[in-house]
């Protein structure tokens, strides 16, 4: 699931959780435990049925508060306060979803998604108040994306390249030495395509052809065959 078809997103990058792996930190609060949970999640199905496995197994908990953004323009975005006073529990956890910075290649970004964050408290006999109540849960959840590692999601422009056989291998390796993302080749029966990711970017197909020019003496030509979404390394 680290590669989909993209949408009509404004954004064409974001920031994601790195893997699928749950990441999971436990903070005590004036008697009270409370369970910071972060997964990725690609959509609202799959956020909610996480959801409701958490509080399958966590069905002895006082409350099970959950907080998710989605898509690159981080337009779905949900919380529930799970039986605390209105706005102490899953609006806090969801502001620090939407404000974490994250840091991948040494450079912060502000634009996390596809995101879902659980805290789940056991109460230990002390209120904590409303105040206390916004504190713990934002707490709790900043502490779980301290813990959670990122990366960047782009939106890719998909470009084909025909080659003859006996050619296909050079021009592979040439794109790969020129730092070009190639996704994968198929072979037919007169000449194999080679498929080719590039930043969905106005000029991005013009200035490829240019490399390629050179690259074939001429002889290739790509041509734009849609777009995705892939997790890159920066």
């Amino acid at each position: 699931m680290d590669m989909q078809y993209a949408d009509s997103a404004r954004n064409s990058r974001y920031t994601v959780v790195a893997h699928r792996d749950l990441v999971k930190v436990t903070l005590d609060i004036r008697r009270s435990e409370f369970i910071g949970m972060i997964r990725r999640v690609e959509t609202e199905d799959e956020a909610r049925a996480w959801i409701d496995e958490v509080r399958g197994q966590h069905h002895a908990a006082t409350h099970v508060v959950p907080a998710f953004v989605l898509g690159a323009d981080r337009d779905v975005q949900r919380s529930a306060d799970d039986g605390e006073p209105a706005g102490t529990a899953g609006m806090p956890m969801l502001q620090a979803l939407t404000n974490y910075r994250a840091v991948h290649g040494g450079v912060e970004f502000s634009d996390v998604s596809d995101i879902c964050a659980i805290v789940v408290r056991y109460f230990g006999g002390v209120k904590l108040g409303a105040g206390g109540l916004v504190r713990a849960y934002s707490d709790t959840a900043v502490a779980a994306l301290e813990q959670t590692p990122f990366l960047v999601r782009k939106r890719l422009l998909l470009a084909s390249v025909e080659a003859p056989h006996a050619d296909i291998g050079r021009v592979e390796n040439e794109l790969r030495s020129a730092n070009y993302a190639v996704l994968g080749t198929d072979y037919g029966a007169h000449a194999a395509t080679v498929t080719v990711g590039l930043d969905d970017a106005d000029e991005a197909l013009a200035d490829f052809n240019g490399h390629l020019a050179s690259m074939t003496a001429g002889e290739s030509e790509a041509v734009a065959i849609g777009t995705r979404w892939q997790d890159v390394a920066q």
